[in-house]
């Protein structure tokens, strides 16, 4: 009685949610996973059940990181509300069986379907496609046994129809691009392996029979990304072939993302020519072969551009403003901007100069100025040293930027030109020549109270002053030029690092703790900090930024240990919303305090650790998956021997992958040989995501795809 009296007066004195508007209710089920809704929240009472079935949550469902999503809910929800999906998203759902793909037919109203990273094979693509008239966007994967002579004529006739298509090749093909004869957007993915898993060289020639005429003549997008490897350079030339012939009238975006040396051909130059004679871009990016020492800058005609990029090309920063920004000239439309290891973009002439020289501030004002509009911009793999010119740094320049979203630096960028100069790092370990009171030598404690640190002298720098002018900015990388990941792609491991640049040496904690001004950034990456002396810094953040969904650290402090251990402790009890944690750091200790801390984070998925010579705790790692329930993906690349990692591999496995269907987990010696055939069996999605470190500021232009 005692219980129900309670409860009525709690119904008296508060509010009931079913009291709310149907337009406020929809909002708020419009955060809930469309899974949930129709299977389970829609079940609780009349209007709920009628309010979950509404067009406005049905029209489009998410299923790409709903990891708990397993083929039957996928079955019950076509059953439910297959008629009324228009667009259909289940990109990365690795872990669903390729039957699953069956019950897309009930959807017979799709207009867009993401396909990527499932399971698809010729037939079933067949089948779906046939059933599916209405649909205009599709995005699949390419897989070896793909036979596009195993489609039917329905589904050729489906593809026809198919305006966009996204492309994933993991195999040399055409895929079904010679299907889709109406294509205004061609977006494709090269990961071809140069050797398959018995270690014969691949080519790459086409299979025998296929169509080598796509349709391009309707094309206003197109773009491509390579993973390292020649094959795929091989295969993107057979597609590039048809472009040269004939360019598009409509094309206004080409993008071409290519690694290492992709050199330029007779093709590829009639291709750029005829671009240059008779199309507009808005957005373009190439290879860097094609850019540097040429002048096609000069030629290629833009309209209103909104993405550039001219990643690790030799383009001097005279080059950028006469060609590029055209003295300021229709640059307003601008939004992304990749210039990431263009070593000289800020520099009037890269002939004499080098690499370490400072920059021109004067050119950097006319690039703030010209793209005033600027949401993301990526200037990191490269030394950008501000001269000691007062109101001219870096830093300052880019605080005018007020609608940046997301931002990339080198460490080296970020310093106050003074103290790089006349206050050498301190060094944790150096024993204070006194007399007196015996001195405890060892890390120092951090101060745990943000009064401690503002009173440091970080309020008066230009990167606090940065920080505080982009209050809306969500995505920061603080990355040193000289920076490599101890784990490549398609490579073995790197035993070696190269040293921090000598400007870099004083960041360490004073800049990160400037970092928790950022209220709404939500994901942060640190590499090569090397001034970090107790990672105080990041104790603020984790207090600060409570948004926070992405974290990735790598090589902070000494390389010989790691002295941000306790506040990265401290850090994690704050991070309630953190998803994915990336560490990378020599000698990590991944034990028991460690996994301890980590579980505060009740809603991570993700786990990285990449740590040469690093130990782990197997029963701390069993302990921390056990109460982590959202966690789906664990990899731990360390210094324990194969033994002991494949034991723990199969222990989480068996312990926990009935209940995750989409559990992934890779623990595996860093240094082993076989490292690289262990990386090429992980899903795409975590492994272009967290696994493989990398700059992802303006890395695509905004809004490519779904």
């Amino acid at each position: 009685q005692e219980v129900v009296s309670e409860e009525s007066e709690e119904e008296s004195n508060g509010v009931n949610l079913m009291e709310f508007s149907d337009e406020i209710l929809l909002h708020i089920l419009s955060y809930v996973p469309c899974t949930d809704l129709v299977l389970n929240v829609r079940r609780t009472c009349r209007k709920l059940a009628t309010l979950c079935l509404d067009k406005s949550l049905t029209h489009t469902v998410l299923l790409q990181k709903d990891y708990k999503v397993n083929k039957d809910k996928v079955k019950q929800l076509m059953r439910d509300i297959g008629k009324e999906i228009y667009q259909l998203n289940m990109a990365g759902c690795y872990w669903l069986p390729s039957s699953t793909i069956d019950h897309v037919t009930r959807c017979k109203n799709l207009v867009k379907l993401n396909l990527s990273g499932c399971h698809v094979t010729s037939l079933r693509l067949s089948k779906m496609l046939s059933t599916l008239q209405h649909l205009r966007s599709l995005a699949i994967d390419v897989n070896p046994g793909f036979d596009a002579s195993q489609l039917s004529s329905e589904c050729k006739a489906t593809l026809s129809r198919v305006s966009e298509l996204k492309q994933t090749l993991y195999t040399p093909s055409y895929g079904v691009v010679p299907c889709c004869t109406s294509l205004e957007k061609l977006l494709l993915y090269f990961e071809i392996l140069d050797r398959s898993r018995e270690g014969f060289m691949l080519s790459g020639q086409l299979m025998v029979g296929e169509s080598n005429v796509p349709h391009y003549q309707n094309l206003r997008i197109f773009y491509a990304r390579l993973a390292p490897g020649y094959v795929n350079q091989e295969v993107v030339r057979l597609y590039l072939a048809v472009l040269s012939d004939r360019t598009p009238e409509n094309l206004h975006a080409f993008l071409i993302s290519a690694p290492g040396s992709f050199a330029e051909t007779g093709a590829t130059k009639n291709l750029l020519d005829s671009m240059a004679r008779n199309v507009h871009l808005d957005a373009l990016q190439l290879p860097k072969a094609w850019i540097n020492g040429s002048g096609l800058l000069q030629h290629l005609k833009f309209n209103n551009p909104f993405y550039f990029s001219f990643s690790r090309c030799t383009l001097s920063g005279g080059h950028l403003i006469q060609r590029v920004i055209n003295g300021g000239k229709d640059l307003k439309s601008l939004t992304s901007l990749n210039l990431s290891g263009c070593v000289h973009c800020l520099a009037p002439e890269s002939l004499f100069r080098k690499a370490e020289d400072d920059i021109d501030s004067s050119i950097l004002e006319s690039l703030v100025v010209s793209c005033c509009n600027l949401r993301h911009l990526n200037l990191s793999a490269a030394h950008h040293h501000s001269s000691e010119s007062i109101g001219n740094h870096l830093c300052q320049l880019l605080s005018r930027l007020k609608h940046l979203l997301s931002l990339a630096l080198p460490v080296c960028s970020i310093t106050d030109v003074a103290a790089s100069v006349e206050e050498p790092p301190t060094t944790p370990n150096l024993v204070p020549q006194t007399f007196g009171r015996k001195v405890r030598i060892g890390i120092q404690t951090y101060p745990r109270n943000l009064g401690d640190q503002a009173n440091q002298k970080i309020e008066s720098s230009v990167f606090w002053a940065l920080m505080g002018s982009l209050r809306f900015l969500e995505t920061l990388e603080i990355i040193g030029s000289s920076f490599s990941s101890a784990m490549p792609r398609n490579e073995p491991a790197i035993r070696n690092s190269l040293p921090p640049c000598v400007r870099a040496q004083s960041v360490g904690d004073s800049e990160v703790a400037a970092i928790s001004q950022l209220t709404y950034l939500q994901s942060l990456t640190l590499a090569q900090l090397p001034n970090i002396l107790t990672g105080s810094g990041l104790v603020n953040i984790g207090l600060q930024c409570q948004h926070l969904r992405t974290l990735s650290l790598a090589n902070l402090g000494m390389m010989g240990k790691v002295v941000y251990m306790s506040a990265l402790m401290d850090m994690l009890k704050h991070c309630k919303c953190l998803r994915d944690l990336r560490l990378e750091q020599p000698y990590f200790c991944a034990g028991a305090q460690f996994f301890q801390a980590l579980s505060h984070c009740s809603s991570l998925q993700r786990l990285c650790i990449v740590s040469r010579s690093g130990t782990l705790q197997s029963d701390a790692v069993m302990s921390f998956m056990a109460n982590c329930l959202e966690v789906i993906m664990c990899h731990m690349f360390m210094g324990e021997s194969l033994t002991v990692c494949k034991n723990l591999q199969q222990s989480i496995v068996r312990s926990f992958q009935a209940e995750r269907p989409a559990l992934n987990v890779v623990i595996f010696p860093l240094l082993h040989e076989d490292l690289t055939e262990v990386i090429r069996d992980v899903p795409m999605r975590h492994l272009d995501e967290i696994t493989l470190f990398k700059s992802r500021v303006a890395e695509e232009p905004p809004n490519l795809w779904w």
